[in-house]
Order: C-alpha cells, then sequence, then structure tokens
C-alpha cells in the first residue's frame, strides 16, 4: 500500500450503558485498530468506577478488553480523534487472484463458512447468478452490486441470529447483514472475505439520516492484500475507522456479554473535526462537524 497523508481528523466513541443486577463478565472491542490509514491522535476509553478491565489481543489481532458489569448501571465511554487519509476505499488490484491452495496461511480461514456467512448454504445461487463473472475484483464487485440492490435497508430490521442465506432470502436487513450476504457469497468462490465493523464519518457525502452507529462492511483478499468493499453504500468512502474484523459479526461484537444485562443507552458517534477546536471528552456537539456535504474539507 502506497503511503497516503493523514490529512482529515474524525470524532469518533461511543457513550453506553448497561444494567445488571448480578455481576456479569463482558469483552469489550472499541478501540480504533492501529493499523493502515489511521492515526490515534487523542483517545480516552473508561469501563465506570470500579470495573477491573484487563486488555489483550484476540484472534484476528483486534484490541479486546475482559471486564465485569457490575449490580446497576455501568457506564462505558470511549472517545477518540483519529487522523485518516482524504482518498476514497483504494481499488487499485494488482496480481492475479490467488488459488486457494496457495493462500498465506492466516488467509485461508476466511474461505470457510462461518455461523452468520453459511457460504455452504449459497453454493448454487452464487454459481448461478456470479459465475459467468470473471473471477477477481469484476466478481466481488458483481456480487457487492447484486447486495445493494437486492437487499433492502431497513433501520432496525436487524436480528442478531440471522445468517446470509437468511437474509437473501428475505430481501432486506441492517449494514452487518449486507456484509454477511458479500462475505458469505465471495466465500463461494474461495475468495477470502472478512467482516468488518467500526467508524464510518459521512466525508465527501451526505448524512443519510439514521442515528449513528457503529458501521459493518466487508473486506475481500485480492492480488496480496486486502481490499474494502461496503454493500450497504455500494462506493469507495472516505474516514473509515477500523474497530474490528474477523470471520463474522461474532468477532466483531462491539460487546459479547456472559449474562443478562439490560442495554439503557447507546449513544455513537462519527463526524469530522477541526482538531484545534475539539479534544476529545468535549461534549458531543454536531455543530462542529465539517462533514456531511459533497465537498471533501481538508484538516
Amino acid at each position: 500500500m502506497e503511503w497516503t497523508p493523514l490529512d482529515i481528523t474524525v470524532r469518533v466513541g461511543c457513550d453506553i450503558a448497561y444494567e445488571t443486577s448480578v455481576p456479569t463478565p463482558v469483552l469489550f472491542v472499541l478501540r480504533p485498530r492501529l493499523e493502515g490509514r489511521v492515526l490515534v491522535m487523542q483517545e480516552k476509553l473508561s469501563f465506570g468506577i470500579g470495573l477491573p478491565s484487563y486488555e489483550f489481543q484476540d484472534s484476528h489481532g483486534n484490541l479486546a478488553y475482559r471486564s465485569t458489569l457490575m449490580p446497576g448501571r455501568n457506564d462505558i465511554f470511549h472517545d477518540a480523534l483519529v487522523a485518516v487519509s482524504s482518498r476514497p476505499d483504494d481499488r487499485d488490484v494488482r496480481g492475479p487472484v490467488v488459488p486457494v491452495g496457495q493462500l498465506p496461511s492466516d488467509v485461508l480461514r476466511y474461505v470457510l463458512p462461518s455461523r452468520y456467512c453459511d457460504s455452504d448454504k449459497l453454493m448454487d445461487f452464487a454459481w448461478k447468478n456470479f459465475g459467468h463473472i470473471p473471477n477477481g475484483l469484476p466478481r466481488v464487485q458483481a456480487i457487492c452490486d447484486w447486495v445493494h440492490r437486492n437487499i433492502e435497508y431497513r433501520y432496525l430490521s436487524g436480528r442478531s441470529d440471522l445468517s446470509a442465506s437468511e437474509v437473501i432470502g428475505r430481501r432486506y436487513g441492517v449494514c452487518r447483514d449486507f456484509a454477511h450476504s458479500a462475505i458469505a457469497l465471495c466465500r463461494t468462490f474461495n475468495l477470502p472475505a472478512r467482516y468488518v465493523t467500526g467508524h464510518l464519518p459521512d466525508i465527501g457525502c451526505l448524512d443519510p439520516g439514521t442515528p449513528m452507529d457503529f458501521h459493518a462492511y466487508c473486506e475481500v483478499y485480492l492480488g496480496t492484500r486486502w481490499f474494502t468493499f461496503d454493500p450497504r453504500f455500494n462506493v469507495p468512502r472516505i474516514g473509515r475507522v477500523k474497530v474490528a474484523q474477523g470471520a463474522d459479526a461474532v468477532d466483531g461484537a462491539f460487546s459479547t456479554i456472559f449474562g443478562e444485562a439490560r442495554l439503557t443507552r447507546f449513544n455513537v458517534w462519527a463526524y469530522q473535526v477541526d482538531p484545534k477546536r475539539v479534544t476529545v471528552g468535549d461534549p458531543v456537539d454536531l455543530a462542529q462537524r465539517i462533514d456531511n456535504s459533497l465537498t471533501v474539507r481538508l484538516g
């Protein structure tokens, strides 16, 4: 990957609260991954008073925290200023598709079916609809085009038990369903594909009008490296801040609770700011955003 200037600043984070009646183990994955075209300039992370937390790196390289929700209300807060590139998602694929027998060992896992990306159930559908398209970038783009055009986005329609084959059958869902569908279809052709979750500000585009949330998309291994694809919006975007990656949403969940807890507050933000006017911990003020425009502003 060519070096690119980190000439845009985005503010990303979340303010979440859980209530529980008994001590409840939990995993959190909230911090940006320290890779690619991002640089965390300021960051604040807290799990509430008295909650012990232990950082570790999971099997997919995500920064995870083991903690315990205590009886009563538990406040979780993350806020960061991240420098990103003003360049959109890359499509400069170099080299042919690597045969499955020659894939790097750490990539091979992403051609296999998983809980939510049940590619084994989609073989006939995939070959019927995409088997005639040249393998590699043309086939991946055709898959994303199909998902974008044929799966209706319905806010709050997501369910935690839906697999890709079920989403393709019912033809509507949320961003995680779009990602799962594209990933599963890519895997039917032995194209390694993985699930990604993170933040996506509205840089160079207009706010779609839905409440801010974590965003799910996918990455596909083409040539010798991973490329970003987002069937929900289906256009290259600017300013992604990756938080987690894995086989599917099991590996990308911002929280995994081992017991019962009630989510009582959920606020997420991702917007471009002027780093001279905003710092972490300031009140979240969308009047300070300098995105939500077709014009890309640097700085």
